[in-house]
């Protein structure tokens, strides 16, 4: 609150352009906000007569609200709008953001990201009065917004994709029903091992963010790290084997065999069958010769019945383990560069999620070569019993004797 000088000063600027009821207004406000004594100290400073300072104070308080919006200026005053001025401005803005079906094809913005900045920029250099901000309120008019592309053109379907859902939903059920296993398995994608930028935010000290590399380069002493999948849709699990190598089906069934002996064994101990849900393509693909003899193996060493389901198709999005294991994994590491394999194994392995989401996982230090041949005697050899509906994606494979 300024003293007496600094009031007498500021009512000697505002004498100029402040009338007498506004001077006497300004002067009862001061005194209100000074509280005890303000009356006379103000009278002081301003020059006016304490009486008129009192009756200020009187007219503050009956004085009616001013309403919200209400306009001072008469209609129609003030500088018009860029818009009213220059009838040819949001023609032109159009014939920019559309090149294709309005104005020039050459247009020196058809292939430019089309910012509000550019766009303003380019009016501008064409005689036209304006800046981004009304570009960026023009847009809006005109039903514009800035948008990334959408993946919504799933290309070609099977026929009978919805009719495949449909029976992975039934197998599912008759194996959960008789308290039998049932897993989603995949391999996530393979992540650079080291000080790399990854995507997402975390919460450091203000001006202190940690530094990364400028450029994705593989550091050769560290690799790759190849996370492959378990998901116990039942018990709400999860198992992450941290694969050093190649993404092969030998690496994806050791997967399987390692979760089964570190966690399905422990959880069912009355199993007798196992249903795997897996994609149509990659290392587990409904095509590929060596998963199904990696299977039979792990079969005849656990004497499971084996039977794979495999999504058609396109729509590896829909397998379980994509947005209940997977997601999450990725919103943990968010923002942390994965410097280590033992820091990627220890950030998946404290996922959890409000749905008490339990995962485990270890690194995988085998070697996976890729380029395996299965010869038709090794496929003649496999226990595999094709079901009735698309045996190509629905096998079962059973144990051999010994």
């Amino acid at each position: 609150m300024p003293d007496g000088e600094g009031l007498a000063r500021k009512f000697g600027i505002l004498a100029r352009v402040l009338d007498e009821r506004t001077r006497r207004l300004v002067a009862a406000a001061d005194a209100v906000a000074l509280g005890f004594g303000g009356v006379t100290a103000v009278a002081r400073a301003s020059g006016l007569a304490r009486g008129t300072v009192i009756r200020g104070i009187a007219e503050l308080k009956t004085a009616p609200q001013r309403v919200r919006g209400q306009r001072i200026r008469l209609k129609g005053a003030g500088r018009k709008r860029t818009i009213e001025q220059d009838a040819t401005l949001k023609r032109d803005l159009e014939a920019l953001v559309e090149p294709v079906t309005r104005g020039d094809p050459e247009s020196p913005l058809r292939w430019t990201c089309k910012s509000v900045r550019q766009l303003a920029a380019e009016l501008r250099r064409t005689g036209h009065q304006t800046s981004h901000r009304m570009v960026a309120e023009l847009l809006h008019q005109m039903d514009y917004s800035l948008q990334a592309n959408r993946k919504t053109l799933e290309g070609s379907s099977h026929p009978d994709r919805d009719a495949q859902f449909h029976h992975i939903r039934d197998k599912i059920g008759e194996f959960q029903g008789g308290h039998q296993p049932v897993i989603s398995v995949d391999t996530k994608k393979k992540e650079l091992v080291g000080d790399f930028k990854n995507s997402g935010r975390e919460l450091r000290p203000k001006g202190d963010p940690e530094k990364v590399r400028v450029h994705d380069f593989l550091i050769p002493e560290l690799g790759r790290a190849a996370p492959c999948g378990v998901y116990d849709v039942t018990q709400n699990a999860g198992w992450v084997s941290v694969g050093v190598d190649h993404d092969t089906a030998a690496f994806a069934a050791r997967s399987i065999r390692r979760w089964w002996e570190s966690m399905g064994a422990e959880a069912y101990p009355q199993a007798r069958k196992l249903l795997i849900t897996a994609d149509s393509g990659g290392s587990n693909g409904a095509r590929v010769r060596l998963w199904k003899l990696e299977l039979q193996k792990l079969a005849d060493e656990t004497g499971l019945e084996i039977s794979i389901c495999h999504l058609p198709p396109g729509t590896s999005k829909w397998n379980k383990i994509e947005h209940r294991l997977f997601s999450f994994i990725s919103q943990n590491w968010r923002g942390k560069p994965l410097v280590s394999h033992q820091v990627i194994v220890n950030l998946i392995a404290a996922t959890t999620t409000k749905t008490g989401l339990r995962v485990r996982a270890e690194l995988d230090p085998g070697k996976y070569p890729k380029g395996i041949k299965v010869s038709n005697k090794d496929v003649a050899a496999i226990r595999l019993e094709r079901d009735g509906f698309h045996g190509e994606w629905n096998y079962t494979i059973r144990p051999r004797s010994v």
